[in-house]
């Protein structure tokens, strides 16, 4: 049995951090999962978020983002180069945010029941 006290998938997602000692930084650069905790020296080479994120952004944030484009569109009348200003960004900065924490998520999702060769 581990010594490392139990992590809150939740907490560990919206932090970036390792699900073994949730201190470590999980991601390298954006979206790149680190091969080792520097903190606990937790192999993280054997997880596979696969496209579940993926998945999971696409669907989501594309349903929230067109309401809110209908409701802009039709509440306000903007001309077509300010939905190009607003939701450009914003859905692109969404979506790479939501990829982390869900990539995170199902990582940590992972290590705590065991469904990869995470830990030992």
């Amino acid at each position: 049995m581990s010594d490392w006290p139990r992590q809150s998938p939740v907490d560990v997602a919206l932090r970036g951090a390792c699900p073994r000692c949730g201190r470590g930084r999980l991601f390298r650069g954006l979206l790149g999962v680190v091969e080792r905790c520097a903190e606990c020296d937790l192999d993280l080479r054997g997880n596979d978020a696969g496209d579940g994120p993926a998945v999971f952004v696409i669907m989501g944030l594309g349903a929230i983002v067109m309401i809110l484009v209908f409701w802009v569109e039709f509440r306000f009348e903007p001309p077509w180069w300010v939905h190009v200003l607003i939701w450009g960004p914003l859905t692109v900065g969404l979506a790479v945010w939501m990829l982390r924490v869900l990539k995170a998520w199902l990582i940590a999702q992972q290590y705590r029941h065991r469904s990869t060769a995470l830990d030992e």
